[in-house]
């Protein structure tokens, strides 16, 4: 049980950090306003799946360069998160594009679009009794 508090500790600072560093060391013009919404630690702690998102993708080609982008970055991403950690060793770090903002704006939409239905179904219902 205590390993995984550690590991969640290591995530939750791992996100921390990387969101920092690459807002603010980043200089590839590709990377605009990335968010890194979670980071899942393994086991072991030798690897890191980073989850991202960003405002200006919207096409899976644009995902698909972001985390190309990342991909490449990912020892000097490492490297600047390992100046500051106390670990003996940093985990390797996986990127992925998030989908869940994107995924719950579509759900929320199609929620508001059957409440709508169902109240039109009731006024409907209403008129003709």
């Amino acid at each position: 049980m205590k390993e995984h508090g550690r590991g969640l500790r290591i995530a939750d600072h791992l996100r921390e950090r990387l969101a920092d560093i690459i807002r603010a060391e980043m200089r590839d013009p590709r990377v605009g306003m990335v968010s890194v919404n979670d980071v899942r630690v393994s086991r072991d702690l030798a690897y890191a799946d980073v989850f991202v998102s960003s405002l200006g993708v919207d096409d899976a080609q644009s995902q698909r360069e972001l985390i190309t982008v990342l991909e490449h970055a990912a020892g000097f991403l490492r490297s600047a998160v390992a100046r500051d950690n106390t670990l003996r060793t940093t985990p390797k770090l996986r990127f992925h594009y998030d989908e869940l903002i994107v995924e719950g704006a579509r759900i929320e939409t199609l929620i508001r679009r059957a409440v709508a239905a169902d109240e039109d179904s009731q006024r409907r219902r209403g008129d003709e009794d």
